[in-house]
């Protein structure tokens, strides 16, 4: 197989699973946000409610992450994401029918499960499974590619809640995971095989950066940083229009806080263009960085309108890289072996730590106080931020191997 047309494969599979991801993304997740209001008034339900099961769903979700790591290591990561696609469409179709607040939070909760199947976690396999040596800069690009998911579907829902009904909505979505998300995923799928039946040069792996001896303590810090830092950011994210209104900002909130999802895009560009020479130990350092000093920009300058436009920069550039070091730095430390069940485990806690993460910021600051809650913040990623440079410095250089 020649290089050039290895490249053309590359690019044609980081293309399909950009769409893929910007799809999943906004159907399963950014949606709900817009939707949920139709939701509670059709259910029976507040508000709050509907936030309630969706969170209970993010913790499952969570812990389902590990089985599904597993088994991507076992049938292969497109294997899942086809299957996923197919169980995404399933499950918002019963979410639209569903008659009950039971069927509903059922419907929910293995909606979040098929997320598993088909985002960020699958399609980072996915590229692994497709070129070990390579798939850390395909990870930047196609995380460059799905940051356009909240750009694109907030606004397409909240256009379609003016003609169709959440239901109604739900049921396009299904469509759009089962004719266009599905066959893309098996395409990658038969690709890989294709791949694997032609070739004629033993296959090459990563040796990770960590000795065996050690992998066991890293995997636990690691997983403890990504958690810690996952919390920070899901409990400012969750609260970040509301919390800006609060402080004074008024109408301005709304205009800063969209000012998140374009860092994050700019972020894996500067990477992108500029990052190759920072390793995947340093992304995590400066993403857990960025994120920190995010906060504690709005805690110092409070309702100062560039002071809070400035956090909000921050913020987003330490998402977009910390969405990025969340796939390369596993296949640095640890290799290309054992990937899928690597990263489950290290997602099940992070998603398991975050689903809670807003109940307890708004509990924080309606106890102890907005001051005191972002400070309590700023200290979980303090501690990430020393739990990444830890593992940074028991690195050593990760080498390729043929199998």
């Amino acid at each position: 197989m020649t290089s050039l047309h290895s490249a053309k494969i590359a690019a044609g599979l980081v293309s399909a699973l950009g769409l893929t991801q910007i799809i999943g993304y906004g159907t399963l997740y950014y949606s709900f946000s817009i939707l949920a209001p139709g939701m509670a008034a059709d259910l029976g339900l507040s508000l709050a409610e509907v936030f309630g099961v969706f969170s209970v769903s993010l913790f499952i979700g969570g812990l389902s992450a590990t089985y599904i790591g597993k088994q991507m290591d076992r049938i292969g990561a497109a294997t899942i994401m086809t299957i996923g696609s197919a169980l995404a469409a399933l499950t918002l179709a019963l979410c639209a029918w569903s008659p009950s607040v039971v069927i509903f939070a059922i419907a929910i909760i293995l909606l979040e499960v098929s997320s598993g199947m088909v985002q960020y976690q699958a399609a980072f396999a996915a590229l692994v499974e497709s070129d070990p040596r390579t798939a850390s800069r395909s990870i930047t690009y196609l995380t460059l590619i799905g940051g356009f998911a909240s750009t694109i579907f907030w606004p397409i829902s909240a256009t379609l809640t003016g003609y169709l009904s959440w239901r109604e909505i739900y049921l396009v979505f299904a469509a759009l995971n089962l004719f266009l998300c599905m066959p893309l995923h098996f395409w990658i799928r038969s690709l890989g095989k294709k791949a694997g039946e032609a070739s004629i040069r033993p296959r090459e792996t990563v040796i990770g950066a960590i000795p065996p001896h050690a992998r066991r303590r890293a995997m636990v810090i690691v997983s403890f940083a990504f958690a810690l830092l996952g919390f920070t950011l899901a409990a400012i994210l969750a609260h970040m229009v509301p919390m800006l209104g609060s402080i004074g900002l008024g109408a301005a909130a709304v205009v800063i806080g969209s000012l998140f999802g374009p860092a994050q895009v700019l972020s894996r560009l500067i990477n992108m263009v500029f990052g190759k020479n920072l390793l995947p130990p340093g992304l995590a350092v400066l993403s857990a960085v960025l994120i920190v000093f995010g906060v504690l920009i709005l805690l110092m300058t409070g309702n100062w309108l560039p002071g809070a436009v400035a956090f909000a920069i921050c913020l987003g550039l330490g998402s977009g890289i910390n969405s990025i070091a969340q796939g390369s730095l596993p296949l640095y430390i640890f290799g290309s072996d054992g990937y899928g069940a690597i990263t489950g485990k290290m997602a099940a806690a992070r998603l398991a730590v975050g689903a809670g993460a807003p109940f307890v910021f708004a509990a924080a600051m309606e106890n102890i106080g907005l001051s005191f809650a972002l400070v309590a913040n700023a200290c979980l990623g303090a501690i990430s931020i020393a739990a990444f440079v830890a593992v940074a410095a028991s690195c050593r250089q990760p080498a390729t191997a043929t199998v």
